[in-house]
């Protein structure tokens, strides 16, 4: 019989960095060990609880010295709900280490020559900057290690977000500090309402029960939006909760609910039916004026947002004769943002829903010079489209997470823009799209932009000019 394998325990370790994930690490001899819950300056006891070839993962057991960096978290949640994880980290150095991430990925990724780097674009608003949050209802609230040694009499339903690595287990929420109000007031209001008149949480293991989950959007105009997402019919139930939400919220100008019956929370498939109100609300930007429906994309920090449009602008450099193409436009917030700097702009996207808004947007704002597609990238931008519409002196890519398809970065070099700007929320994947585009363009300026402060998450823009 094999004996089990016995992890590594590492003590006063000193914490030196920040790394991918935004994971803290730590050097011990040529190992790497990655871990959380650490600044660099912290003292620490290791855990490891993975083990690799090249690096290992680790907890943190103990805390023999703090960083003198460290700042007192502001939320009472810290550190249990698993959101913005960054709290203990002032906000500078937050900003150090997106800017040295980005830095890091384009040249260790992409192999890049890069020029300076421009400084990260903080956010002036680093709480209550979200536009758009989502919360699950669960039956089976995540308990603490003090909760677990008195189970009884517990509350056991909640409402707040999934823990991480936990699909079943969600953490209650009193405060959250992402969303102005009235978003924790709603939340409150339909937790004690349904705790109330005993209605059923969902249960995520066995799919039963009647409350899903609540999406709360609010807008720089003023404006909020409720969605409620019900796995079962029960209408009686439903109007109850409805009426007295509309009743005691008046500012709710958009309430709207579904009947959620599949196996996963995503509602971008199913019917959004209107209970009171108008069916969207309106955002603001730099003058522009955008719907934004129960399934549109929307940047979900909205000042910020406007930070990074001008940025892209800035780095398109139009002088008004050129003709723009913006890839992954979505709902067409950056193709309208440059339509009046360019002779023309044509916006293509996958989701037919999203363009559909995108020429509504374009008729709200009286633009006449932005044409919409929906389809596949790659097929879309053919050499009978470019003869069409005109080959695009510029082109703007803002695709998701995952990056660029081989084949639109094929499409791209085909059409041969004088000038690509790259908007990415993953450097590491605009890190490999890049490389592929290096051969026939090099990079001429970078700049990170925070949208999602105390997180490790971070935008990039790169311009690119054609060699």
């Amino acid at each position: 019989m094999s004996r089990k394998k016995i992890k590594p325990f590492y003590e006063k370790v000193a914490i030196t960095d920040v790394g991918a994930e935004g994971k803290s690490l730590a050097r011990i001899g040529e190992k790497v060990v990655f871990t959380t819950h650490a600044i660099p300056g912290d003292v620490v006891d290791l855990q490891v609880t993975v083990r690799k070839k090249r690096y290992e993962e680790a907890k943190v057991v103990r805390y023999h010295e703090y960083s003198p960096d460290r700042t007192a978290p502001f939320c009472s949640h810290f550190g249990l709900c698993g959101g913005c994880k960054w709290q203990f980290l002032p906000y500078p150095l937050q900003l150090h280490y997106k800017q040295k991430q980005v830095e890091d990925q384009l040249t260790r990724i992409g192999k890049l020559e890069l020029p300076e780097i421009l400084p990260i674009l903080g956010s002036t608003r680093t709480t209550l900057y979200r536009n758009k949050l989502e919360f699950t209802f669960s039956n089976n609230r995540w308990l603490t290690n003090e909760e677990l040694t008195q189970p009884e009499g517990l509350e056991r339903n909640a409402l707040g977000f999934h823990i991480p690595g936990m699909f079943d287990k969600v953490f209650a929420l009193d405060m959250c500090w992402l969303q102005p109000e009235p978003s924790n007031l709603i939340r409150n209001f339909i937790f004690d309402y349904a705790i109330r008149e005993k209605l059923d949480f969902f249960d995520l293991r066995a799919q039963t029960g009647f409350l899903r989950t609540l999406i709360i959007r609010t807008s720089s105009t003023g404006e909020v939006m409720v969605i409620l997402s019900f796995f079962e019919d029960q209408r009686e139930k439903r109007e109850a909760l409805l009426h007295e939400l509309h009743q005691t919220f008046p500012e709710i100008s958009s309430l709207l609910y579904t009947i959620n019956t599949k196996g996963n929370d995503t509602i971008t498939d199913q019917e959004i039916i209107l209970y009171s109100g108008k069916d969207h609300i309106i955002e603001e930007l730099d003058g522009l004026h955008f719907k934004v429906g129960p399934k549109s994309f929307y940047q979900t920090n909205s000042e910020q947002a406007a930070e990074l449009y001008r940025l892209v602008r800035e780095f398109a450099g139009l002088s008004g004769k050129e003709t723009v193409y913006d890839l992954y436009t979505g709902t067409g917030t950056i193709a309208l943002f440059v339509a009046h700097s360019c002779k023309k702009v044509v916006g293509i996207e996958y989701v037919p829903e999203a363009i559909e808004d995108a020429r509504i947007n374009g008729e709200i704002n009286k633009i006449s010079n932005a044409l919409f597609f929906s389809g596949d990238i790659r097929k879309v931008m053919d050499a009978p489209f470019m003869q069409q519409h005109g080959k695009p002196d510029v082109i703007i890519t803002d695709p998701p997470r995952s990056g660029m398809h081989e084949d639109v970065i094929k499409a791209i070099i085909e059409a041969a823009p004088d000038k690509i700007v790259y908007v990415s929320c993953n450097p590491a994947t605009q890190a490999r799209d890049l490389g592929l585009l290096q051969e026939g363009y090099r990079v001429e300026k970078v700049r990170p932009v925070d949208m999602f402060p105390h997180t490790h998450h971070v935008e990039n823009v790169v311009l690119l000019i054609k060699r």
